[in-house]
């Protein structure tokens, strides 16, 4: 007795796991969800909160612990014994350990900011007992109302919400990436070596580019239709036509490098989906893909000389600034012939420095020549990236040069003829609500 009132006593000690007997009348229900999560975090950080029991054994607090124990196949438990309670106050004890936790709140700003920070060090964060939904919802903000009458998030309804910025650093974006990366399984062994020293790209796929998948997924939602052909000149990697395929729709894409399109051909393949990747520059697109043939137009193309893919002088890659444009309006206005009317183009594109540390404008010229095929500028996309390594580089070049360290990509949507058409003939926006494709 302390101050008149019981405490447990002050010393914590290890009991054998079969002589703690659970509160026949506990109230409290643990799922097998919430009994895993418990085990999980009992394995990354250890037994951080003992388990009461009064002087019998009996659990006072701590049912959920101890079915993560057993689950664990653990012998012993730590546990603090409440010594003189009366039954009274042992039962009301049950109860307001559990109903207090529940009565506290959280602060949503604060919360978001640690979340981001553990997104950026890759800590798993299903550990803390926040679910991918939980973690979307406080991240999607005004996307998660009632929409239209239609029930559910934004999020749910559409993939993202479809605002002017993705980020690709929440949970449910990571979770997801995860699951189509195993599921293709291009960890771009083809493109070792090849990303130039503290590039940007550098930072977004721990050393090699990669298109997003999640990105891929969206874009397939968005912009393309069930059964209809999407076309990609710059197919450099199989995330693209692993993803539409996937989604239902027919892939052609053309890539310069043979032995990443036959990479890529046999990934598709052996998942039996409807992808055909063409060995040549795009600039023979004329041979392969026919005139008004094509539901969607998609490709993320080489952002200048940031990555040098081969020593081909046909890789754009390997082109002075003055060459590359070239080409690659060549390239991007003969996709107009080949888009229906009435379609979306989509481009990915980041903003590239020339050697004297200026940008060479990647995206206004992209946008420049996107217009002069007789495309609509119609969209852009903000797609945020991890920060990587940019914390350990971005205070030194400011300091030194006054530049920003860049953790974006441009997502640029464009459209051939009426945009109103091409969402009517597109239809309706179906992203399913349960397992994705990718699980």
């Amino acid at each position: 007795m302390k101050d008149g009132r019981s405490w447990p006593a002050d010393k914590v000690e290890r009991r054998n796991i079969k002589t703690i007997i659970p509160y026949a009348r506990n109230s409290r229900t643990h799922s097998d969800e919430q009994v895993a999560q418990i085990a999980a975090s009992i394995k990354e950080w250890g037994f951080t909160n003992p388990i009461l029991v009064d002087v019998d054994g009996e659990i006072i607090a701590g049912h959920g612990r101890l079915l993560a124990a057993q689950k664990l196949g653990l012998d012993e438990v730590p546990c603090i014994t409440a010594v003189g309670w009366s039954d009274a106050q042992k039962k009301a004890y049950v109860i307001a350990d559990n109903k207090l936790a529940l009565n506290a709140g959280w602060d949503d700003s604060l919360l978001k900011i640690e979340f981001k920070e553990l997104t950026d060090l890759n800590f798993d964060v299903k550990l803390t007992g926040f679910s991918l939904e939980e973690l979307s919802d406080l991240f999607a903000e005004e996307g998660n109302k009632y929409e239209d009458g239609k029930p559910g998030s934004m999020a749910q309804n559409y993939g993202e919400p479809p605002f002017s910025v993705l980020d690709t650093r929440k949970a449910s974006w990571l979770e997801q990436k995860r699951a189509w990366r195993t599921l293709i399984g291009d960890d771009g062994e083809t493109r070792e070596d090849t990303l130039a020293n503290g590039g940007m790209l550098g930072d977004v796929n721990n050393g090699v580019s990669l298109l997003d998948p999640v990105l891929a997924e969206i874009v397939v939602h968005w912009f393309g239709i069930k059964n209809g052909l999407v076309f990609d000149p710059f197919a450099g990697d199989t995330v693209f036509g692993f993803v539409a395929g996937t989604k239902g729709m027919t892939f052609q894409g053309i890539e310069l490098r043979q032995e990443q399109a036959k990479l890529n051909q046999q990934r598709c393949d052996e998942a039996k989906l409807s992808c055909v990747y063409y060995n040549d520059t795009s600039e023979n697109m004329d041979k392969y893909i026919e005139d008004n043939s094509v539901d969607l137009v998609f490709s993320c193309p080489p952002y200048a000389d940031l990555e040098v893919y081969s020593d081909d002088p046909k890789d754009l890659s390997n082109m002075s600034h003055d060459d590359f444009f070239q080409v690659y309006k060549r390239i991007l206005q003969n996709t107009y012939a080949k888009l229906k009317d009435n379609r979306f183009a989509v481009i990915v594109m980041g903003e590239v420095r020339g050697k004297k540390g200026s940008y060479i404008g990647t995206i206004p010229k992209t946008i420049e020549i996107m217009e002069g095929a007789g495309y609509r500028y119609y969209n852009e996309i903000v797609l945020i990236n991890s920060a990587g390594t940019l914390p350990l580089r971005a205070g030194k070049a400011m300091q030194a040069t006054r530049k920003v360290g860049k953790m974006h990509q441009n997502v640029l949507v464009f459209v051939k003829g009426n945009p109103k058409t091409a969402a009517e003939d597109l239809g309706e926006i179906k992203v399913d609500l349960g397992e994705s494709d990718a699980n």
